[in-house]
Formats: structure tokens, sequence, C-alpha cells
């Protein structure tokens, strides 16, 4: 019985790595899409004041309407995207409620400065990661388990020596009664023992078909933690590239763009392009964030590292 509860308890562990991981994808959505809506709020705001300043200049012959009707399609693209988000976030919250076991509709706001791409890579090797996996060791319990049943049918097969001891009170003159009974069990003979013997061999099997089935998750987690820190190693260099040298040079093209159609250098059309390259490349730097984020969930549910 102690072995059967052992089984269940790493099971549970199981159970809670996969909620966690759960909550760390729940978590890290919801941080993201508020960092995008945080874009989508300055997109709005330079979009308006381009607008504004089309009109202004339209009426005054001094600028064209062309780029006045794009920059109007792009707000609404901005409260399209900004709906998905809020269901994103929304979503979010649910899972997150539904995990922590509250009211699902409650409403509560996340840190959204959190955000951590540089997490380092932990050693791993087959004995550490069979230490750290809950399911991993919960075939463990199940294999000591099995050992624990093999011998418990074992026993079975060696003989039983019992003795029974009856006394009855006697009535009315009745006599008093006793008896006393021996009785032995012989198991070992061939046509008694059969049954046992099966469930032997059956149990014999079961442990190595455990034990092949524990190798089996030992390679596959050790080929899927690899896998995410080679893909983890690349796309944190992608995320870095964007940072450091994509958006830098795209803010600056835009803001001397934007200056120069101030000074009635540029055309706003030229603005225009400038802002979607920069709008473009930023949600293509929170994407790239994003998977960041999820890769690392998803390694921390792999090796199960708290």
């Amino acid at each position: 019985m102690r072995g059967m509860s052992a089984v269940e308890r790493e099971r549970k562990g199981a159970t809670a790595n996969e909620l966690y991981a759960g909550a760390g994808r729940a978590y890290y959505q919801w941080v993201v899409a508020e960092h995008r809506m945080g874009v989508l709020d300055e997109d709005a705001k330079l979009l308006d004041f381009m607008i504004k300043d089309a009109e202004l200049r339209y009426k005054n012959n001094l600028g064209k309407i062309g780029a006045y009707y794009k920059a109007k399609a792009a707000i609404g693209r901005l409260e399209d995207r900004r709906i998905g988000l809020e269901n994103d976030v929304e979503q979010a919250r649910i899972a997150l409620n539904t995990l922590m076991n509250r009211d699902k509709a409650m409403v509560f706001y996340v840190d959204t400065s959190a955000i951590a791409v540089d997490m380092a890579a932990p050693a791993m090797d087959s004995a550490g990661l069979r230490e750290r996996r809950s399911d991993i060791r919960a075939v463990d319990a199940n294999i000591r388990l099995a050992g624990l049943e093999l011998e418990a049918e074992r026993t079975k097969l060696r003989p039983e020596w019992g003795l029974r001891y009856d006394h009855m009170f006697g009535f009315g003159g009745t006599p008093m009664e006793y008896t006393l009974m021996a009785t032995v069990r012989l198991p070992m003979l061939s046509w008694s023992s059969r049954a046992t013997k099966a469930n032997v061999e059956s149990l014999k099997w079961k442990a190595r078909s455990l034990e092949d089935e524990r190798q089996a998750m030992v390679n596959e987690a050790m080929g899927a933690a690899y896998a995410l820190q080679r893909a983890l190693v690349a796309k944190r260099r992608q995320v870095r590239v964007l940072e450091e040298e994509v958006l830098p040079a795209l803010r600056k093209n835009f803001q001397t763009l934007e200056l120069a159609y101030e000074q009635n250098e540029e055309e706003l059309l030229t603005v225009y392009d400038a802002w979607e390259a920069l709008d473009g490349t930023l949600m293509e730097y929170w994407d790239d964030v994003e998977k960041v984020l999820l890769m690392q969930v998803e390694l921390k549910k792999v090796i199960e590292s708290k």
C-alpha cells in the first residue's frame, strides 16, 4: 500500500508540473499582449497626428491626400488588432483564475515589467533528469511496486500451515465440545500453482516493460530539452539583433523623415512607409520575445524546473 501511494504522489507532482507550465504560458502571453497594446497606443497617436496634419495641408494645398487614406485605414486595422489582443488578455485572465481555483470573472492585473529572456541553460544529464521529473519518478515507483507485487505472489508458492480451535458450551446436560484442526496448504505442487506462476511471470514482464517505458521517457525528454535549448539560443540572438540593431535604425529613420516632413522636405507617404516598417518590426520583435518566453516555459516543464 505504501508503494501504491508513492506512485500516486509522483503522479500528482507530474500533474502539478503541467499546471505550472499552463500558468506560465498564460502569464507570458498576457504580458506580451499588454506590451503589444502599448505599441498600438503609440501607433494611434502617430497616425492621428498624420491624419490631422494631412487634412490641414490638403486644405491649404500644401500636400497630397494619398497618405491620408492609408493612415485612416491603418487606424481601423489598429482597432482590429486591439480587439484581438484584449481577447487574448481576457483568455489569459480566465486561465489563471481557473488554475488558482478562483472566480473566473475576477479582474486582476499582472506585472508587465517581469520579462526575462536570458534564462541560463541548465546542465542536464539522464540521471539528473530521472531525479527531477515526477512522471519518470512515478515509473520508478511503479517498477518498485511491481517488485513488491512479485514478492507477494511468490509467497503464495510457499506452504501454509494453520491451526484451528473451536469450543462450544453445552446446555441441558449436553457435554462441552472441543475441536482442534490442523491444516496444511501445498501450493508448490504443479497442479495447484499454475495461476500463481503465471502471475509471477506476468509481473516480471510488467517490470521490464516499465523499465523500457522509463528509458523511452528519459530519451524523449533529453531530446526535447536539447532541441529547446538550441532553439532558445537562436531565438535569443534574433531578439538581440532586432533590439540592438534593427529597431534603433528604423526609429532613427522614422524620426529623420518625420522631421524632414515637418520642414516640408518629405512627403507624408514616405513618413507613413517608415512608420509602417517600424511598426511591423516592433510586432515581429514582440512575437519573438513571446516565443522565447514560451520556449523557456516549455523547457522548465521538460526538465521540471521550478
